[in-house]
């Protein structure tokens, strides 16, 4: 042994240069096949958006052609003679002759009321056409269903009648079928009705991000396209081209070093630090050799508190700190919230699950257009962290708060901008049973931007329907005792296909109002909290001589209510209808309301053995409040109610309009008269007044500082509150958006004048600045 040397030092050098280099050129080919990867994909989306586009403005062709047809028959003398004579059989024959692709002609008078008695028969779609024609006075186009078939409407005033054709809609989808590109999705769409879709259908969940109208047929093409290769931490396709093209350089350099193509520079053996064939013995060798270095320590098994890879933080980029709400998450697409921010607030909440214990999560999205890929977004996050998701798919929010109880989680996430407008989006967050809320919100930011998330085995996937189980596990325990006729308003919101469903299986006759889901919300706001967003509702109510209208917001967590007369009942003066029938059954039990509501509802609440308390506005504040107290109910001036009672206790607006239905149903005097005789005053609807962004809060609590009421009773739980024997006013600030909140009640109007003028003339002493136009 003292004699062997090491004389094959070099040799193993080279043969580890070797190693290196194949090492090098299997990174290089990673990052090009990933970068070509890339590139092919982003090449397919501008494809496809390319068609899209082609496939819109070709529609809009083809509908304009129609149109036109349209406009040169109702001209010809012969039409008007025969709309004149109301001869129909000479109509359809006048609209027919060169044009026989024409399906249906109708000739129907300007009094549509025969339609509306008829209106499940006619058709909804069809009455709404119609009206639409009447209101614009010209040609108006939309996807129609009359009767059983469904096909391209048009409806133009003629004289004092409304002619209604209708056309197949494969007469203008030919642009469709031409815009096909294979690997992607395209599809015509009116609400969530698809008319007419190519390519691959397994990508049509997430294609209305992808989306652009038809003119202002309410029609839209929506467009889908795999998720495109991630390339490694995080590079798009150009710069893992680069790296691909600097590793392959590098891999040449070194293969050359290794065959002595290349030499480097020389150094002095020593300096070197070179083990040289010099006929060094193998015992001088090893006692020559360096202390070998202390391995890196290796985090314990199970460790909850693994940092987050940098790179993926970096891929994120910053997570604006604005969207962290009071009472949920909520930003504006494309600007302050995107996916990568969605994947990494996935991720957060995924690492305070895995602290709690928790292992599974239920995932749900509203109607926006956005919803898909946040939802995706959100979904690759909580995976990250190693929850396994059970995605429910487009579903009201409170169908998810029900899937947490139903399924056993405990935990859901619903993907919604409620009732803000469409470019918004944003996360509702239940953990263990608790909703997420304030610091708790917070924290999510500060785990992101410190980068404390957690890395795990990758979570599973799987998707569920609980619409059905929703609708039974109501119907099963709420029937009207009579029929009720029911206007239901989803205002295009997510809550547009299920309330109809659910009131019909608690024994309601429905009239459904723009309850096409439309992420768009062409008709109104989904926001039944403001009274001008009620007018339609009230209107069709009158109407189809309903016995009430019901509105939903976009999500379906809130209620809004419309009697037979048009008048608005504002959600407090529900709240006490919901208190008596409840303290019937539970003698003592507490009522929580919000500071916004009636002043009346104490007074009300006591009368009817109940125990009222009085808090802050914010449905994450309110359910955490029914924890601590054990209420039986609770509500909100928004439109929020919360039944322990016979339920969960999250808020749920299509289980308040079953309670709410089957309350009225029991009664023997109608629905008007039972809601007109709860206690009412004077009041205002909620008035906001804008502020410089992140000055409501400043602004109120000088006010709250500064103000002086004499002889009131003042409450500082949330804002100021001032309550008189005659009366009451409220300050607050928003925690949503950037404005002041007030509202004012009294027994008479000069009660609730002095009011507001104190409130008035107090906040412009102390924000002179303030446009304030109550």
């Amino acid at each position: 042994m003292a004699g062997l040397k090491l004389g094959k030092g070099r040799q193993d050098s080279g043969q580890k240069i070797l190693l290196l280099a194949l090492l090098l050129v299997i990174l290089a080919g990673w990052f090009g096949w990933n970068g070509w990867g890339q590139y092919r994909e982003g090449a397919r989306r501008d494809a496809l958006i390319q068609a899209r586009d082609a496939a819109v403005a070709g529609l809009s062709r083809n509908i304009q052609a129609q149109v036109t047809k349209l406009d040169k028959r109702v001209a010809e003398p012969a039409m008007q003679a025969a709309v004149a004579a109301d001869d129909t059989a000479a109509v359809g024959a006048a609209v027919k002759t060169g044009w026989p692709e024409v399906e249906n002609v109708d000739l129907l008078p300007m009094d549509l009321s025969q339609a509306y008695a008829g209106a499940a028969a006619f058709g909804y779609s069809k009455l709404a056409l119609l009206e639409a024609a009447q209101l614009a006075n010209k040609a108006v186009v939309r996807s129609v269903r009359d009767g059983k078939d469904s096909g391209l409407g048009m409806a133009v005033p003629v004289q004092s009648r409304l002619l209604f054709v209708r056309l197949p809609v494969n007469l203008l989808t030919a642009p469709m079928d031409q815009a096909a590109i294979p690997g992607t999705y395209l599809a015509l769409r009116q609400g969530g009705f698809t008319l007419r879709e190519v390519g691959e259908t397994a990508l049509s969940g997430s294609a209305d991000a992808l989306s652009r109208p038809v003119g202002e047929t309410g029609l839209r093409v929506v467009a889908g396209v795999a998720d495109g290769t991630e390339g490694p931490i995080g590079l798009g396709a150009l710069p893992c081209m680069v790296v691909s093209a600097l590793l392959a350089v590098l891999a040449c350099l070194v293969a050359l070093l290794s065959m002595g193509r290349l030499k480097m520079p020389s150094l002095p053996s020593k300096a070197r630090g070179e083990v040289v064939d010099e006929g060094l013995t193998l015992g001088q060798a090893l006692r020559a050799a360096p202390a070998a270095a202390t391995p890196p320590a290796v985090p314990a098994e199970g460790d909850a508190t693994v940092r987050a890879d940098a790179a993926r933080v970096a891929r994120g980029g910053a997570v604006d700190s604005g969207i962290f709400r009071a009472y949920d998450i909520r930003g504006v697409v494309g600007k302050t919230l995107s996916v990568p921010a969605a994947e990494l607030i996935g991720q957060a909440i995924g690492s305070v699950m895995a602290e709690q214990g928790l292992t599974e999560v239920v995932v749900a999205r509203d109607g926006r257009l956005s919803g898909p890929e946040m939802s995706s977004g959100l979904i690759e996050g909580l995976r990250r962290a190693g929850r396994d998701v059970i995605d429910i798919g487009m579903v009201p929010t409170p169908v998810a708060y029900f899937a947490a109880f139903h399924l056993r989680t405990g935990t859901c996430v619903a993907v919604t901008g409620s009732h803000n407008p469409p470019d918004y989006n944003g996360f509702k967050i239940v953990i263990g049973g608790e909703t997420l809320s304030g610091a708790s919100i917070t924290d999510l930011y500060t785990r992101i931007s410190e980068s404390r998330l957690l890395g795990a085995e990758r979570g599973s996937l799987q998707t569920r329907e609980i619409a059905e189980d929703y609708i039974q596990r109501i119907a099963g325990d709420v029937q009207l005792a009579r029929p009720l006729k029911v206007v239901v308003d989803a205002g295009n919101g997510v809550a547009g296909e299920i309330a109809p469903q659910l009131l019909e299986a608690i024994g309601a006759e429905v009239i459904p109002l723009y309850c096409d889901i439309d992420g768009t919300f062409p008709n109104h706001h989904p926001d039944p909290s403001e009274p001008g967003n009620l007018k339609d509702l009230e209107q069709t109510v009158k109407r189809f001589d309903a016995d009430i209208g019901l509105a939903f917001d976009g999500d379906g967590d809130r209620l809004g209510v419309v009697t037979k007369e048009g008048k608005v009942i504002f959600p407090d003066r529900l709240l006490m209808l919901f208190a008596a029938d409840v303290l019937e059954r539970n003698p003592g039990a507490m009522v929580i309301y919000d500071v916004k509501c009636t002043g009346k509802l104490q007074g009300w609440t006591l009368r009817n053995g109940g125990t009222p308390l009085m808090w802050q506005t914010g449905h994450s504040l309110i359910k955490g409040k029914m924890r601590e107290t054990g209420a039986e109910l609770a509500g909100e001036m928004s439109g929020h109610f919360f039944f322990q009672e016979r339920w969960y206790g999250f808020d749920d607006g299509l289980y308040a309009a079953a309670r709410l239905l089957e309350i009225l149903a029991a009664r023997d005097e109608t629905s008007s008269e039972t809601l007109d005789a709860l206690p009412d005053g004077v009041s205002t609807p909620e008035i906001k007044v804008d502020v410089p962004d992140d000055q409501a809060h400043a602004i109120a609590q000088r006010f709250v500082e500064a103000a002086r009421f004499d002889g009131a009773r003042l409450s500082t739980i949330d804002g100021l509150r001032a309550d008189w024997d005659d009366g009451w006013g409220l300050l607050r600030a928003s925690n949503t958006t950037p404005v002041l909140v007030l509202r004012f009640e009294a027994d008479d109007q000069v009660a609730l004048d002095r009011i507001r003028d104190a409130f008035r003339d107090q906040l412009q002493a102390v924000a002179s600045e303030l446009k304030i136009t109550f």
